[in-house]
């Protein structure tokens, strides 16, 4: 059987994939359709097919719609379109329930675990809360996002999901062809903007405005990196937490572990819990994140800074720990973290993940050291995308 790239297909619309798509089969493979939704018949052109048992395609008309479809609030949530969003085109609640189904999914085949799963908006609604947005400028100079799994950059003249205003002045200029705009608004309703662009091989930073971010969070003021790591939603921060809080229990004088720390905003939440007699290790594999961690709690000395690959610290670590708190980026912790993990002996680990697949896995090895699921909430800390926040409770 020869590619199908470009072939039109009518597909019956099968459930939600992770991914921000749906599964559809034709002829035996698999079809991983965007822009449609589960139970719709759809007309969709095939745009990947590498061979083998699937291959990609976009709806391009919709031939029995969802009761449950909108009108995407962004002309550029379209095939061949903008690949920033996925789930423009379903409403809002709807979207949040094709996430909990996913998140239900991985648990379900990676680790073996059936459980329902909510997932909880955020204050804020579900456009304007993109408080950081990394565009590159295309042949022309104009700023934009790339197609999805493209390098074809999609100009801009707004976006509906980032922060009313936050674009304006980066939209309204042009750019060196290529050069890539990180730009951050902060808590103070500050934009900060970064140019990077590629000379001779070598990749340089402009900052144009601003550069030092102030957040809140955690009953705290940071002061950090505007391009460092911060969550996305101004929300989700104090919202992960309060549940982070919850779920830690950290005995006072207690000690506690936290993983890929960023800037320490858990780390000052176990500060907390553990007090003065207690201590906090804080990992995290950023310099200017550790620098900027350990100049935001400068007040709190149980909390011990490390930078470094978490599994390596780890190793010199004492042990056992009361409480371990990890927030790894979407790769997930992976076996040799877990398992320097449970040699800690913890006897409870908050797991805070953007990745439901890498999550599952990785409670599926934390389960063969004998931990347990007992707690899970998800947050739509990514409206319109198909990513979504987990918090994960091992014991």
């Amino acid at each position: 059987m020869g590619s199908w790239y470009g072939r039109t297909l009518e597909l019956e619309v099968g459930p939600v994939a992770h991914g921000g798509h749906c599964v559809s089969r034709v002829d035996g493979r698999v079809v991983f359709v965007r822009h449609a939704l589960p139970g719709e018949r759809v007309r969709a052109e095939v745009t990947e097919d590498k061979g083998g048992a699937f291959c990609r395609a976009d709806a391009v008309e919709v031939l029995e719609a969802s009761a449950r479809r909108v009108e995407p609030p962004c002309p550029l949530a379209a095939p061949g379109g903008c690949g920033g969003c996925d789930w423009q085109h379903a409403d809002p609640a709807y979207q949040r329930e094709l996430k909990a189904a996913v998140v239900a999914e991985q648990l379900r085949r990676v680790a073996g675990i059936e459980r329902d799963v909510v997932v909880e908006a955020l204050d804020g609604g579900s456009l304007g809360w993109r408080s950081r947005v990394r565009l590159i400028a295309d042949r022309d100079g104009r700023a934009g996002l790339r197609a999805h799994h493209s390098h074809r950059v999609v100009a801009l003249d707004d976006c509906p999901i980032a922060v009313p205003g936050e674009l304006d002045d980066v939209l309204a200029r042009r750019w060196r062809p290529g050069s890539e705009l990180e730009v951050t608004t902060d808590a103070e309703d500050r934009t900060h903007v970064r140019e990077l662009s590629t000379v001779r091989g070598k990749v340089r930073a402009r900052q144009l405005t601003g550069g030092v971010a102030i957040q809140h969070a955690a009953g705290r003021e940071w002061r950090l990196d505007a391009h460092g790591f911060w969550q996305v939603h101004p929300a989700a921060a104090g919202t992960l937490a309060a549940v982070v809080g919850e779920w830690s229990e950290a005995p006072a004088g207690g000690s506690a572990w936290d993983l890929y720390a960023g800037v320490g905003l858990f780390a000052s939440v176990l500060a907390g819990q553990v007090g003065s007699d207690g201590r906090v290790l804080a990992v995290e594999s950023g310099r200017r994140a550790v620098s900027d961690g350990e100049r935001n709690l400068a007040d709190l000395p149980q909390v011990r800074w490390h930078a470094g690959r978490v599994e390596h610290v780890l190793a010199d670590a004492p042990k056992p720990v009361d409480v371990v708190v990890l927030d790894p980026p979407r790769k997930g912790a992976g076996r040799p973290v877990v398992d320097a993990i449970a040699a800690g002996s913890p006897d409870r680990i908050v797991y805070v993940s953007c990745d439901p697949a890498t999550l599952a896995r990785d409670i599926a090895l934390f389960a063969a050291h004998g931990y347990g699921l007992t707690a899970l909430r998800a947050f739509d800390a990514f409206p319109m995308t198909h990513h979504v926040e987990c918090v994960a409770l091992l014991q």
